[in-house]
């Protein structure tokens, strides 16, 4: 019975050693391999690995023996290669919700993916120093509440944050309870949002989740389901600029040329962009009408004019004169 545990054993130290140790550029022979198991008191001969190696390989693990003069085998193929690794370890560190702390616990993870030498690849430390990452660690709790919550057709209440002056993160109005009807939680601007159906006021409202505390499911079932029938996430997010709600409008922007790669970035390939004037085009989108949709256009000086409608347009001139004021 020894016999046979030592057995089983050796396939698991040899399957363990080959993932964490070996890659295209390191191998590992039979008798180092030998000599792995004798550091975990199992014995074995070189026809004992290679027979093992077999039994790995039937198991469906892609292991490469080297034909050179040191011989060895290796893993050839990963369910992750090192180019994907490697964009989601940059993936982790540009995502401002997550926290530095956890920011390091998934990058350990994701090299555990990989040999202990392509690893040292996947180590950006030096470029988690000084970034601007989110103070909220439980956000993965709270999304996966949501979740929860919505595979279950339940509301939940939560308490809303903001950053004071002084640099705490508090509850808002003294800890009020917010309660919602969440129907969708998309990613925009490097931060998670929820999308839900507000109860009180019967309309769409996002919030960050990351500034959500203490979020409870609730025992009432979702409303405003009419409300999300045909609901897209992806066109919400298009209009909303910095995730401000605001009027929604259908607008008219005049643009020149050069900023076709701007508008195609911001509303998609199948916006429909009219030769207008030489050199410029126009455009009809619709958008949420807020500072930050204002904040936008300004940034793109003369090259692009908010054209119509007329009401948007003197609202959008009086926002900028009131701005003026300040540097008068």
């Amino acid at each position: 019975m020894e016999s046979l545990h030592n057995g089983k054993m050796a396939l698991l130290y040899i399957m363990k050693e080959l993932l964490e140790k070996t890659d295209e550029e390191h191998a590992l022979n039979a008798r180092e391999l030998a000599d792995v198991l004798a550091a975990y008191g199992i014995k074995a001969d070189r026809r004992t690995i290679y027979s093992d190696i077999e039994v790995l390989r039937d198991f469906g693990m892609d292991i490469i023996k080297k034909e050179d003069r040191y011989g060895g085998y290796f893993i050839g193929s990963r369910e992750f290669e090192l180019p994907e690794l490697k964009i989601l370890v940059d993936v982790v560190q540009s995502s401002g919700f997550i926290t530095e702390k956890k920011s390091r616990m998934l990058i350990n993870k994701l090299e555990k993916l990989t040999s202990v030498h392509e690893a040292t690849k996947l180590n950006r430390e030096v470029f988690l120093k000084d970034r601007l990452k989110g103070e909220n660690e439980s956000i993965f709790y709270s999304v996966d509440s949501i979740y929860d919550a919505m595979d279950t057709d339940k509301k939940i209440s939560f308490e809303y944050g903001e950053w004071t002056v002084n640099k705490k993160f508090l509850p808002k109005g003294e800890g009020a309870l917010y309660s919602v009807s969440p129907w969708a939680l998309i990613w925009a601007d490097e931060n998670y949002y929820l999308i839900a159906f507000d109860d009180k006021d019967k309309k769409i409202k996002h919030y960050r989740v990351e500034k959500m505390l203490r979020i409870k499911t609730l025992d009432d079932t979702r409303e405003g389901k009419e409300a999300f029938g045909d609901f897209d996430p992806a066109g919400f997010a298009k209009k909303t600029f910095g995730m401000y709600g605001g009027e929604e409008a259908d607008i008219t922007l005049k643009c020149h040329d050069s900023m076709a790669g701007i508008i195609i970035d911001r509303f998609g390939t199948e916006v429909m962009m009219i030769p207008a004037d030489k050199g410029w085009f126009s455009v009809k989108v619709k958008v949420a009408v807020s500072p930050q949709f204002y904040g936008w256009i300004s940034a793109m000086g003369d090259r692009i004019e908010l054209a119509s409608p007329q009401r948007i347009r003197k609202a959008y001139k009086e926002y900028i004169n009131s701005i003026l004021k300040k540097y008068r």
